[in-house]
């Protein structure tokens, strides 16, 4: 495993100080051939995220944009410099500068940052609705801002003022367009339920969480602990989100393994930890909570559930505690660009698959996810279509449904 902080000082993944960074023209809007839910896009925090959002007595301890000896910026919080504003926001440059972190917010794209613009994006590239994860300030669950401080107090305060923005700031300008989601308290798991309820009273209907806090130095997943926090999602239809990366790590190999190798296992996690949640008995002690692995694809998915199947036929049926169906119930899983995986989509669960553009990561299909869903939907009924590009987003987030649909 190699930690983000890790690959943000990699040189042969662009870390190294380069300053070339170009933004390309706006593209023209395309064609729109269906409505697209995104299950997973990213909101890099904005310079001013938390002005006014602190208690009067840590105002001046909250995180804060300072610049550095390079001429970059970076933000400040709990004496430690991170060293990027933007994680792999690179969306709308060319293809060789993909690589180039952004050291400055004008390096990249204002749709990263500014929720005007973000929604201008999506229409370019007909995107509906989005599910947005935080960046590399917080971490992809907050862990950043709620494990860091030594201060307990400071650690509520950063989180409540996170979800405030992320609820009123960003998802409030376009209620339509975004579905909010929370960070979750980390430091205790009877709070982090009452934050839940607290938090879907308000509108949020989906957390973001590690897909194995034991890694962030939390009790594991099958211990427990967590059990306040997980029956609280499971009353509030709140959507648990295991993003990969939100370890604080991705997969790798070899300690000098090229980058490609890097891309290449992302789907490794997803595959890794979907199978230890559905085995942590989760599901089965919380029959009705909803699971989504976002940005692990789904190609692994039909191999994983004919394991489970080949599985099961070799043991005695009441030594048998999960099954396929146990996992087509409680997951859901976001493809991004997979022609071979759609091919699968009977033996996955057609009301188990989502869409995701992933903007503004390298690995986004923007300005082009009409055209690629499109290619690779074609031969899908109709009916497939709609769920995979809308409907079974809309379902699961409990999502304001879109006027005049297609297909």
């Amino acid at each position: 495993m190699s930690s983000i902080e890790d690959l943000l000082n990699r040189r042969d993944l662009g870390a190294s100080g380069v300053r070339t960074h170009t933004l390309l023209p706006d593209p023209e809007p395309r064609e729109r051939w269906a409505t697209i839910f995104s299950a997973d896009d990213h909101v890099v925090e904005p310079p001013d995220i938390f002005e006014g959002r602190f208690p009067k007595k840590f105002a001046d301890e909250a995180p804060r944009i300072v610049d550095t000896d390079d001429g970059g910026q970076a933000w400040l919080w709990c004496g430690k410099v991170l060293p990027n504003v933007g994680f792999n926001a690179v969306v709308g440059r060319p293809r060789e500068e993909l690589s180039f972190e952004p050291t400055r917010f004008e390096h990249m794209r204002r749709g990263a940052w500014d929720v005007h613009e973000r929604v201008r994006d999506m229409d370019i590239n007909g995107v509906w609705a989005s599910v947005c994860f935080p960046s590399f300030l917080p971490g992809f669950v907050g862990q950043r801002l709620t494990l860091w401080p030594e201060d307990r107090d400071l650690a509520f305060a950063a989180m409540r003022a996170y979800n405030d923005w992320h609820l009123e700031a960003w998802c409030g300008q376009y209620p339509d367009r975004f579905v909010p989601q929370q960070i979750a308290w980390l430091r205790d798991p009877v709070e982090a339920g009452e934050e839940i309820r607290r938090n879907a009273a308000r509108g949020f209907k989906a957390v973001t969480f590690s897909e194995a806090p034991f890694k962030l130095g939390l009790p594991t997943i099958h211990s427990g602990y967590w059990d306040p926090f997980l029956q609280a999602c499971e009353e509030t239809e709140t959507v648990i989100c295991l993003h990969v990366g939100s370890a604080g790590e991705t997969p790798t190999t070899s300690p000098d393994a090229p980058p490609g190798v890097i891309g290449q296992l992302f789907a490794a996690s997803a595959f890794t930890y979907a199978v230890d949640w559905l085995y942590s008995h989760i599901p089965q002690k919380f029959p009705k909570i909803k699971i989504c692995m976002s940005e692990g694809g789904i190609g692994w998915v039909a191999s994983v559930i004919d394991r489970i199947d080949h599985l099961n036929a070799r043991t005695l049926p009441h030594e048998i505690t999960v099954t396929s169906d146990l996992f087509r119930r409680n997951f859901w899983f976001c493809s991004l660009d997979e022609p071979s995986g759609f091919k699968t989509v009977d033996t996955i669960g057609i009301d188990n698959i989502l869409i995701e553009s992933d903007y503004p990561h390298s690995d986004c299909t923007w300005p082009d996810t009409q055209p690629v869903l499109k290619a690779q939907l074609a031969e899908l009924p109709k009916e497939y279509q709609r769920k995979i590009c809308w409907e079974n987003g809309v379902k699961l987030f409990r999502h304001t449904a879109p006027i005049n649909p297609l297909p």
